[in-house]
């Protein structure tokens, strides 16, 4: 099949926002801002939660207010959703997970795995309230699979 003749364009380098969603957003706050220390900085009750991690954005969304037209029609944001568990995966050094894995066990978080990949990267998961994937890794994790 042949490509169309398209017009030149950047490829993106960074991802600004990722999101997951969970039908209970009270379970969902209480973990990712309680326990793991995510600092809040917009909520609509029953539809969404945004936390700040430097320079990207977690969204977390109700799908069952977002999987249909949008409320507000001055933000034409389509709507969007997803049904059964995803993943998100949180950058810190060894020193910082260990200590998280630590935390997490205290408060009675039951944890997936916690291993070395064969480049040495540290990573643990565990599932947050809507059974999303959550894993901590070292940042280094892909850098000798990346192009470069």
């Amino acid at each position: 099949m042949e490509k169309p003749d398209l017009p030149a364009a950047p490829a993106p380098n960074a991802i600004l926002e990722a999101a997951i969603y969970a039908n209970d957003l009270d379970a969902a706050r209480a973990f990712y801002e309680d326990l793991l220390g995510l600092p809040l900085f917009q909520h609509v009750e029953g539809r969404h939660m945004f936390f700040a991690l430097g320079a990207s954005v977690l969204l977390v969304f109700d799908p069952a207010r977002t999987s249909h037209s949008p409320e507000n029609p001055r933000m034409p944001v389509p709507p969007h959703g997803a049904t059964g568990p995803g993943h998100v995966c949180f950058a810190m050094n060894k020193e910082e997970i260990d200590a998280m894995h630590r935390r997490l066990e205290a408060a009675g978080v039951p944890i997936d795995t916690a291993f070395d990949w064969p480049n040495g990267a540290r990573s643990l998961y565990v599932r947050d309230p809507a059974g999303n994937s959550v894993e901590f890794a070292e940042p280094w994790l892909w850098d000798d699979q990346k192009p470069g």
